[in-house]
């Protein structure tokens, strides 16, 4: 059984900072602080989606992602189409047989919740993670992904509804703890300085924490 843990990152990711902060340097620090949390990870490769309309654009992100991850780690290039089923899609080929995919933008996310996605995935098809803000900061799926998921969106206020509404069964998707997404300058109030990790976004917020 192969395990394969991505951070997806969006053109969205870190684009509304807090006032003061440099919106690239905001999305590279979540990104950073995010793959931190799946590259602790026991059991499971960590790996890094880069999706953008273009593919220059798309490259361009990929190559900033790089930066920020340990060598040997896949930066997955996505143009076009849909980015988390995209995502998937490419982790399958690496040989994964269950994924999961957290959006970029939850730097705090605690490893443990990931964990609880795939143990999700014991019984599941499908588990989720939503994210208090809406939409979701987490998905993962036994591969390849079952069709009734249709095309879920980390960005979709309504990709829980929406999932629990074309389940075959009740026990095909599990819904773990919900955690919070940082996409608005207000976001920040909800991390927590005496919690562990989130170091690249703590130093750049720095003397906010």
């Amino acid at each position: 059984m192969k395990r394969m843990a991505a951070v997806l990152v969006t053109p969205r990711t870190g684009a509304v900072p807090p006032p003061g902060t440099d919106p690239a340097a905001f999305a590279l620090a979540l990104t950073e602080d995010t793959y931190e949390v799946v590259a602790s990870l026991e059991l499971c490769e960590p790996a890094v989606a880069v999706w953008a309309a273009g593919q220059s654009e798309a490259d361009a992100m990929a190559a900033r992602a790089a930066e920020v991850t340990w060598p040997g780690t896949p930066v997955l290039r996505l143009a076009g189409g849909a980015p988390l089923a995209g995502a998937l899609a490419k982790l399958r080929r690496l040989g994964a047989d269950q994924a999961a995919v957290v959006a970029a933008d939850a730097p705090d996310l605690p490893p443990l919740l990931v964990g609880k996605l795939f143990r999700g995935l014991g019984n599941a098809e499908i588990a989720v993670c939503p994210a208090e803000n809406g939409g979701l900061a987490g998905f993962a799926s036994r591969l390849p992904l079952p069709p009734w998921a249709g095309n879920p969106d980390l960005d979709d206020s309504g990709a829980l509804a929406a999932l629990t509404t074309a389940r075959p069964e009740r026990r095909a998707l599990s819904v773990v703890p919900g955690w919070h997404r940082l996409r608005a300058p207000g976001d920040i109030s909800r991390l927590d300085p005496g919690l562990e990790g989130w170091e690249a976004t703590r130093a750049l917020l720095s003397p906010r924490y």
